[in-house]
Formats: structure tokens, sequence, C-alpha cells
């Protein structure tokens, strides 16, 4: 069963097209903002464990600074097969929660 827990203020939010990383529940999450829209990983790259949110964002998909995999932003779907895991988010007033 998933759970709303708050992730951060609406202000925290990363700028269009960077990512950041926030704790919550005991994950840390990717967070990137993609035409306005932020969306949410997990931080950690299924490949090899690289942090997420400290790679680059192209085309609408997350690049693992450490061996350049990239994951959508809004399905986790990635390459060759592997997927990294979407959070879905929720605004509501100035608080952004996270579905866990």
């Amino acid at each position: 069963m998933s759970e709303l827990i708050r992730l951060c203020r609406r202000d925290e939010l990363p700028a269009e097209g960077q990512a950041k990383e926030f704790s919550a529940a005991g994950r840390t999450i990717c967070v990137a903002t993609l035409g306005g829209k932020p969306l949410a990983l997990d931080n950690v790259c299924p490949h090899r464990g690289g942090p997420l949110a400290e790679g680059t964002i192209e085309r609408g998909k997350i690049v693992c600074p450490w061996h350049q995999w990239e994951f959508d932003l809004a399905t986790g779907a990635g390459t060759p097969n592997l997927k990294a895991v979407p959070y879905p988010l929720k605004l509501v007033g100035d608080d952004v929660l996270v579905e866990i």
C-alpha cells in the first residue's frame, strides 16, 4: 500500500532542466523539472548504483554520471532493459508530496 510523504517545499524544486536529490522514508529520490513539471525517480541507477540526480538531462531523460545510461524521467524506462523506479509527485499548496 502506498502513502504520500512530504518531500520538499515547492520553492526547493530544481530549476527547469535540472535535477536534485531529496530524502523521504529512507529513500533518496531524484527530482527533475521538465516542461515545468517535477518528475521523480529513485536516485540509484539500476545499472551500477550511480547517483542519478548528479547526471544531466537530455531529450527528456536523465543520464547517469557514472556510465551514461539514460532513463526516461516520466516512466523510468532505460537502456538497454533496465528501469529506474518512478515515483508519482503531488503538489499540495506549498508542499511537494511523493507517493511511496
